[in-house]
């Protein structure tokens, strides 16, 4: 790892809101830390919201229910497509910069192997190409806005 891509990876976690990263590679090991206040996320926080709603189970028992009926068919709508995921953590892109189109719209057909959008990440500008062949039927997530690895970018109904 050179000088510039350490600056790089420093600017990208201060922006991130991640207070520690540590990368280790074969004789290379980096740890960065920020100042930021901390963002407290652990296994500890599930299980209270899992004991809140068991206190009350008389009451809201029936309302839950109805609250996952919803859901349910809200899944079954979506069984039908293919989702297509991020392959990185970085920033989603639909076109390779402002002043030109978009890769896809939603009701283009593509096919395994056509660009449908670019991920930047550390300033690199990876183009995401599609596994699948079929119709795009939803995009899932904002221009310029940031992605997780594995996260759902786009439904496709396979033709």
């Amino acid at each position: 790892m050179d000088i510039k891509q350490i600056q790089e990876l420093i600017k990208f976690v201060s922006r991130s809101g991640v207070n520690e990263v540590a990368i280790e590679q074969e004789n290379f090991k980096i740890t960065i830390k920020t100042n930021q206040t901390p963002v407290y996320v652990n296994a500890a926080l599930p299980a209270p919201v899992a004991a809140a709603p068991a206190a009350p189970v008389a009451a809201p028992v029936q309302p839950a229910a109805e609250a996952k009926a919803p859901s349910a068919q809200a899944t079954e709508d979506t069984s039908k497509y293919i989702t297509v995921k991020s392959p990185m953590i970085g920033t989603f892109y639909r076109s390779s910069s402002p002043d030109k189109p978009v890769f896809v719209n939603v009701g283009d057909e593509i096919s395994a192997g056509k660009v449908v959008c670019i991920i930047e990440a550390m300033k690199l500008f990876n183009e995401i190409e599609s596994e699948v062949s079929g119709r795009i039927v939803k995009v899932l997530v904002d221009n310029a806005s940031p992605v997780e690895y594995d996260q759902p970018l786009f439904l496709v109904e396979p033709i």
